[in-house]
């Protein structure tokens, strides 16, 4: 028998190619700063939550699924940065005495070491607040960095300041768009306590002089109902209208220079509005290091008796370190 071809043409399927993250601002010309979050050492539940609340605060320029395993040394991380363009890490561990952080900039340092006294995260912040404001959209975009209280003239200040500037890409006052500045991080430095609170916060905008009626009736697509009022004039003037006014008045207020979604317009005023979105730190400078977690002191705070507690504290890590690497020489040779 004779055997007829399908005439039907098979449809054509495009390839799906994932969009690669540009590593140079196409504005300022500058090379985008990654980071890598991860931990050195075993670490309790809240401090692995801790360190995911950290990525998430980071991105989009940092790993949020890096995956550790307990072989891996700074070697390991250093290595694959390289390639990756990373430039930063941030590393969590645990001791006895308390929790640190150190960040640092690869490959050549700076080390800086943060004893974290007290820590909230981002789902302890959520809880306590009576609506929780975080939308999807929210963390496209890096963060701005505003620091506080660290222009007293110290060098470790200073390098405190230069390196939480580096952490995050650089603005242009001149051509950075509004719907791009989405959230912010706040260090503040307590010249008395020695202390840094470190806070994270969404930005929001509402029009001066708008009810919250009005601004969800325009920011949403759906009709409201009327059922119980005789005129649609009774929607607008209902009470709570004076209230939120004079509450907006108290807020920092600003004028658009561009329209920033449906009930933002240019030229109108608009209070600026911050919410807490974790995570909460309270931090202590404590060590600062020449090199990456290595090299000479350049900054101790407990003096020459402090060098010496973080020396075996070190020596302690590289001991870890040093049999993870045992158990892989032992585990290659048994296969």
């Amino acid at each position: 028998m004779a055997r007829f071809r399908n005439s039907k043409k098979k449809g054509f399927v495009k390839s799906f190619v994932k969009k690669k993250q540009p590593t140079v601002d196409h504005i300022t010309g500058d090379k985008i700063p990654k980071s890598f979050v991860f931990s050195r050492g075993k670490l309790p539940g809240p401090l692995r939550q801790l360190e995911m609340d950290l990525r998430k605060l980071m991105l989009p320029h940092t790993a949020l699924n890096l995956k550790e395993k307990k072989r891996n040394n700074l070697k390991d991380f250093l290595n694959v940065a390289g390639p990756m363009g990373v430039t930063h890490f941030l590393m969590l561990s645990k001791t006895e005495s308390a929790p640190y952080l150190r960040v640092a900039r690869t490959p050549q340092g700076p080390t800086l070491t943060f004893k974290i006294h007290e820590y909230s995260l981002a789902v302890d912040v959520a809880q306590s607040q009576l609506r929780p404001r975080c939308p999807q959209d929210l963390f496209k975009t890096s963060p701005l960095i505003v620091l506080s209280g660290f222009g007293t003239g110290d060098q470790h200040l200073k390098l405190t300041t230069i390196m939480f500037q580096n952490i995050f890409p650089a603005i242009d006052i001149n051509t950075v768009k509004l719907s791009t500045c989405q959230r912010i991080v706040l260090l503040n430095y307590n010249k008395d306590t020695k202390l840094v609170d470190f806070r994270h916060y969404s930005i929001r905008l509402q029009p001066v002089g708008v009810s919250r009626r009005l601004r969800k009736f325009v920011q949403s697509h759906q009709v409201p109902d009327l059922r119980s009022l005789q005129d649609v004039s009774d929607f607008v003037t209902k009470a709570g209208y004076g209230s939120e006014s004079e509450a907006d008045d108290e807020a920092a207020t600003v004028t658009l220079v561009s329209d920033l979604g449906r009930v933002n317009r240019a030229s109108t005023k608009s209070a600026v509005k911050l919410q807490e979105i974790g995570p909460r730190m309270t931090l202590q400078l404590i060590k600062v290091e020449e090199g990456l977690c290595s090299g000479s002191v350049i900054f101790s705070e407990y003096g020459p008796v402090g060098d010496k507690k973080k020396q075996e504290e070190s020596k302690e890590e590289n001991q870890e370190d040093d049999e993870e690497s045992e158990e892989d020489v032992k585990g290659s040779e048994e296969d």
